[in-house]
């Protein structure tokens, strides 16, 4: 086992990896930037390390500084979190070549499966069930004639990346061009890779993911799905596990697909399959996400399974401790993302100091954050500031104790989504679970907006 790990990461996902060290036994190292140097993860963490100022490329996407931290401090190995470099193959190949170990798949695996082409072929030829589509388009003449062939509605999808962006929705062939021409713009701004391919464009359709997990000997699980489907602009807002939507026939096709997906990957560590589920009850590969995802604590509260550390044993060579036959899922578990945004101004971001803050509690009440009373939220990164997580026997119960928990918590000082969670846990297709990914979106229509 590692004896010290560095945390190349901010926010609770740091906090929460931190917190699993410490219960293993392993020293942390945390890096930040001159933005965060109040921020919690550097006090909870036994070193800290400053990697640069505020803005991302010079501070959490800047590998040499990261690299350098993690040799000074003698680290044995470095965890991405999830976001900045978390499915950056050069930087897990910069870690190697350093003698670091980094915590998640090779190189080699999230450069096959962050192209999303490439991964599409491999699900294919695995027997996976695919989205229809083109493959990767070399310019904007063959992109139209892989889009008439397709039909409309459909998607242009940037190849790398993901957080939504690089992403069109294109319903005619007249704003096709436009669209093209914003969506290889932002994908090259973002991922400086400009490169798309089109997507059939399924609606309407629940976002269903399977959590796997794989060793390095082979062996592989998976831990049960989570349905995504209340997003807005392609940003999950709530996850839940069991989707109620899925038979326990679909479920476990899901679940045999899943482990197919991660073998044709040669996967190793934790890992996401995403799936589309239309209303026939047809599922298709969507991506894999080859990192440890936001609401894995949803697959923990079912499955009573420690994603976090079990990541960090993988990583160090450890081999799977249960087989298939012995993951139970019990109950049900809700998560709602907390943001510093007002969903009411167009999710206009919020940032400024926390004057107040009361954290609910109680049985199987979880608030995941790194914001204390007294804390700035900077301007510089993303706006989730928590994740409130709760569990229960049942689904109304689940739902009972969310809407109670988001009632109970307080947090002043900033504008925050928990009343419009509270919103959407009381409508009618949520509490029946008939919910899909334009829930929001259809929301914002019915009220004369735009989303």
């Amino acid at each position: 086992m590692f004896s010290k790990i560095l945390v190349a990461n901010r926010g609770e996902i740091a906090i929460r990896i931190i917190r699993a060290c410490k219960e293993m036994g392993i020293t942390t190292v945390a890096v930040f930037s001159e933005a965060d140097k109040e921020a919690l993860h550097v006090s909870l963490a036994d070193y800290s390390f400053c990697i640069g100022s505020a803005l991302s490329n010079d501070s959490y996407l800047n590998m040499t500084a990261i690299i350098s931290a993690a040799l000074a401090t003698k680290s044995e190995a470095i965890h991405p979190g999830y976001g900045f470099l978390a499915e950056n193959p050069q930087f897990a190949k910069l870690c190697q070549e350093n003698g670091l170990v980094f915590i998640g798949p090779s190189a080699e695996i999230l450069a096959k499966m962050g192209d999303k082409d490439m991964a599409k072929k491999t699900m294919r030829q695995a027997g996976v069930p695919v989205i229809p589509g083109s493959d990767i388009v070399k310019d904007l003449k063959q992109a139209k004639e892989e889009a008439v062939k397709i039909g409309f509605p459909l998607l242009i999808k940037a190849r790398a990346g993901g957080g939504g962006r690089g992403i069109r929705l294109v319903k005619n062939i007249d704003e096709f061009v436009n669209n093209y021409n914003s969506a290889t713009a932002e994908a090259q701004s973002a991922f400086a890779d400009g490169t798309v391919y089109l997507e059939k464009y399924l609606k309407p359709v629940k976002h269903i993911e399977m959590q796997i997990m794989a060793d390095n000997y082979g062996n592989i699980v998976c831990l049960g799905e989570r349905d995504c489907s209340i997003q807005r602009k392609n940003q999950k807002l709530i996850e839940e596990s069991p989707a109620v939507v899925l038979s326990c026939k679909k479920r476990k096709e899901m679940l045999e697909a899943s482990i197919k997906a991660g073998k044709a990957a040669d996967y190793q560590g934790v890992g996401t399959i995403e799936y589309l589920y239309d209303k026939d009850g047809n599922f298709y590969f969507m991506e894999m996400n080859t990192r440890l995802q936001v609401e894995h604590p949803v697959t923990e509260m079912v499955t009573r399974i420690d994603l976090v550390k079990w990541q960090i044993r993988i990583a160090a060579g450890v081999k799977l401790a249960f087989s298939q036959e012995e993951i139970k899922s019990e109950g049900h578990a809700l998560e709602c993302r907390i943001n510093s945004e007002n969903p009411y101004q167009n999710f206009k971001p919020s940032c400024g100091k926390i004057e107040m803050i009361h954290i609910p509690g109680g049985p199987w009440v979880r608030f995941d954050t790194a914001i204390y009373q007294g804390y700035s939220i900077p301007p510089f990164y993303d706006s989730m500031i928590g994740k409130l997580i709760v569990y229960a026997n049942t689904r109304d119960e689940a739902i009972r104790k969310m809407k109670a928990a988001l009632c109970e918590l307080i947090i002043e000082g900033i504008e925050h989504n928990a009343d419009f969670q509270s919103e959407i846990l009381a409508a009618k297709v949520f509490e029946n679970s008939s919910y899909t990914t334009d829930f929001i979106a259809t929301l914002f229509e019915q009220r004369g907006q735009s989303l």
